[in-house]
């Protein structure tokens, strides 16, 4: 297995002044090619933190990608680091002076002297350029570790990786091949969902590795194989997916990372059928799951957001007697929120929510979490009542996942 370390450079990605996104899309990357990232670290400007790194680094990894501080202005000092890191010096490169006046009289505009300085590489440097931008990348080599330093901005990092170092690092290195295989799971806690499948798991062949990765509402699980030869690969794992199914079938939504709402999404096109949702708790996020999957307009008509009981009685045609006995929190509203929708849209399915999202609003025999949904079609209404408590964002994030699980099961 060959392992590689990420590290970025800058006293704003310390501060969360900007988000770091270079370190998951690399190591994403380096997946695929059968480079495993052990480890990612952020340190700030300074040229003890960075030496302290690479040291570091150097001891864990066969690889060291770093991204930052390859700018024109003084708080920029990866290549002077790494030239007290290397024992050499700063030099001007031919090529990199050729490729940076290229890049600034393609644009129409004078080379400053800062920029100039972007030509300066350490001398035992192998220069990469940057056909994006007026840092260039660099490759190092020492004592059996590669160095690759790349500018931080993600385009030209990604215009880096893609186009010049991951051709180069495959070349250098014999990979393993790394499959993975996804399964996406809801309606079931990863404890639980963990205790269902350890027969299974103990029983995984050597090469094959088992991860859980649980987010608000889902399980994603992703069978990982080691090997050789990809076909090879393939198979064991499809063969481990085949016993795994039966075991978990009602959870199981999909066989590859998609989000709940498109796999739906994808079900109601299967069967030409229609959605309509009534909206009180969720305030309109569930309408957003719909429609933020492209193409969801041939499946999905509208909403009414009855936020007020106003609302609920005058546009959705909830009895106000209902509302009255029973309060907007109730079986008997979101029944009639879920049908009157769907008839009133004209669609095969009626979805309702309501619910005390909080922090307010709770009762003793309603307290903040109590939440009801319901999804009608012409024959018959489905409900389910929720405790969920925590949160006021996440009530109504899992809210949406309920509904839309509900939903799942009865078009299946």
């Amino acid at each position: 297995m060959i392992k590689a370390e990420i590290i970025t450079i800058g006293d704003e990605i310390l501060y969360g002044q900007i988000t770091d996104t270079n370190t998951q899309w690399i190591s994403a990357e380096l997946d695929k090619i059968g480079i495993k990232t052990v480890r990612k670290s952020s340190v700030g400007d300074t040229e003890e933190a960075i030496l302290t790194i690479f040291s570091e680094a150097t001891s864990r990894a066969d690889v060291v990608l770093v991204t930052g501080g390859l700018g024109p202005t003084k708080d920029d000092i990866t290549k002077k680091t790494f030239c007290k890191y290397f024992g050499t010096k700063l030099a001007v490169h031919e090529q990199a002076l050729i490729d940076l006046k290229a890049f600034f009289q393609k644009r129409g505009r004078e080379v400053t002297g800062l920029n100039l300085g972007q030509a300066e590489l350490p001398l035992n440097a192998t220069y990469i350029q940057n056909k994006l931008g007026t840092a260039p990348g660099m490759w190092f080599e020492q004592n059996g570790v590669i160095y690759i330093s790349m500018p931080g901005v993600p385009y030209e990092m990604k215009g880096l990786m893609s186009d010049a170092i991951l051709p180069r690092l495959q070349g250098h290195f014999k990979t393993p091949t790394i499959f993975h295989q996804i399964i996406r799971t809801v309606g079931i806690g990863e404890s639980i969902l963990a205790e269902k499948i350890a027969d299974w798991e103990d029983a995984l062949p050597e090469n094959l590795k088992l991860a859980y990765l649980p987010s608000m509402g889902s399980v994603k699980l992703r069978l990982t194989g080691f090997g050789e030869n990809e076909e090879v690969i393939k198979a064991q794992v499809a063969s481990e997916v085949q016993k795994l199914i039966p075991i978990i079938e009602e959870f199981v939504y999909a066989l590859e990372d998609i989000e709940l709402e498109v796999a739906i999404g994808r079900l109601l096109k299967e069967k030409g059928l229609t959605v309509s949702t009534a909206e009180s708790c969720t305030g309109g996020y569930l309408a957003h799951q719909f429609t933020k999957v492209a193409g969801s307009s041939s499946y999905y008509w509208g909403s009414v957001i009855s936020y007020d009981n106003s609302v609920k009685i005058n546009q959705l045609g909830v009895r106000p007697e209902t509302l009255d006995q029973f309060g907007a929190v109730s079986e008997e509203t979101i029944i009639q929120m879920s049908e009157n929708v769907r008839q009133k849209l004209g669609t095969d399915f009626g979805l309702a929510t309501s619910g005390i999202a909080g922090p307010d609003g709770g009762l003793p025999d309603k307290p903040v979490g109590t939440i009801w949904i319901a999804v009608a079609t012409k024959d018959k209404t489905y409900t389910q009542k929720l405790q969920l408590g925590g949160f006021r964002e996440q009530n109504i994030h899992l809210t949406s996942i309920n509904i839309l699980n509900l939903l799942r099961k009865v078009l299946k």
